[in-house]
């Protein structure tokens, strides 16, 4: 059954009451059971918090006056649980003054109500969580998508698995060591998971086959980073990522593609990317050659900062970043291997 409101409610849509009043809950319980929703209820927070791990409900609602665990406490116990997972939770008081709401709001609450409360206003506050809870659930469920087919594309080409792992992972290290707030920080992960997802629209065998290629195989490949926009362009979520995506090949000098934008011109998510993805690619083994040291790979961008390809002043606290972190970021202690049998220089230029 599906309710007007679009929300798939019998045995679908959970609710746990988290109230250790026996005539509370059983109020609430059945304004829930007029309305098809599944109910867990219990008494005690521990009980509560197991539920909420086997059964994972939809929504839960809590009385915030207990006199072991709080429903503010509690509440935090289920969002810092929940993780980035959207889990809504109402806090239900008899006498709720303006600390209270305050108090709750700071723990994470989603909506705070009195009792006695209207069960049509309820079960609209209810309703409209539910939607919004939904929409999240979507939205993670495609996101996932997208970032599968970023993975399956890297199985093609064994040369290039983890390539794009690799790329988020340093790109986001690198936008904290320049000071980026944490959400920038996300969003040069997420770009560098997909940066290259337009590569699938695209024939395996050209990414396969060795240098040199004819300018109008080069002018196929260099349309990957038009179609990864496109893909990604529909997902909300990503609008953000969007400009890294499309313009992680454009250089300095303004001699990239697909825009040839120059500068600053170009996004700085983008200049970032394209440096962590210089590094990553110069780094790792490829089909038609050898990888090189850490060093190496340092050095020759050392030698190339002024000649147009990248960002002089962030390649060069890219490189201050390797001299001080690149064992770690790499996962290698001192002393490691860079590759089987291959001693680690140290990365110093």
């Amino acid at each position: 059954m599906i309710s007007n409101n679009l929300i798939p409610v019998k045995y679908t849509a959970s609710v746990l009451i988290v109230d250790d009043l026996q005539s509370d809950t059983e109020l609430i319980e059945a304004v829930f059971k007029s309305d098809d929703f599944r109910v867990f209820k219990s008494a005690h927070p521990v009980e509560a918090i197991d539920i909420f791990e086997t059964s994972q409900p939809d929504i839960a609602i809590i009385d915030i006056t207990r006199p072991d665990i709080n429903g503010f406490q509690l509440c935090q116990i289920f969002k810092d649980r929940a993780g980035r997972r959207f889990f809504p939770v109402i806090l239900i008081a008899a006498h709720s003054d303006r600390g209270s709401r305050i108090k709750g709001l700071e723990s994470g609450a989603d909506d705070f109500i009195s009792s006695p409360f209207d069960p049509r206003e309820f079960l609209a506050r209810i309703r409209s969580l539910l939607r919004l809870k939904h929409l999240h659930d979507e939205l993670e469920h495609s996101e996932n998508i997208i970032l599968t087919l970023a993975a399956t594309l890297e199985v093609r080409d064994p040369h290039t698995q983890g390539h794009s792992t690799r790329v988020g992972e340093f790109s986001k290290e690198f936008g904290d060591y320049l000071g980026l707030s944490l959400q920038e920080q996300e969003l040069l992960r997420k770009a560098g998971l997909l940066h290259d997802i337009g590569k699938i629209g695209l024939s395996k065998d050209l990414f396969l086959k060795p240098p040199p290629l004819t300018d109008e195989e080069m002018e196929i490949i260099k349309k990957h980073t038009i179609i990864g926009e496109q893909i990604c362009k529909p997902l909300h979520s990503l609008r953000e990522v969007l400009p890294a995506i499309r313009h992680h090949h454009e250089r300095w000098d303004g001699n990239g593609f697909p825009d040839g934008l120059k500068g600053e011109d170009v996004p700085l998510l983008a200049r970032i990317l394209s440096i962590v993805d210089s590094f990553d690619a110069m780094f790792s083994e490829r089909l038609y050659r050898e990888g090189r040291t850490a060093f190496e790979v340092l050095e020759v961008m050392g030698e190339e900062k002024h000649l147009g390809q990248w960002d002089p002043r962030l390649l060069e606290h890219f490189i201050e970043m390797m001299n001080l972190t690149g064992h770690d970021l790499l996962g290698l202690g001192a002393g490691a291997d860079v590759r089987p049998d291959e001693q680690k220089e140290p990365l110093l230029l």
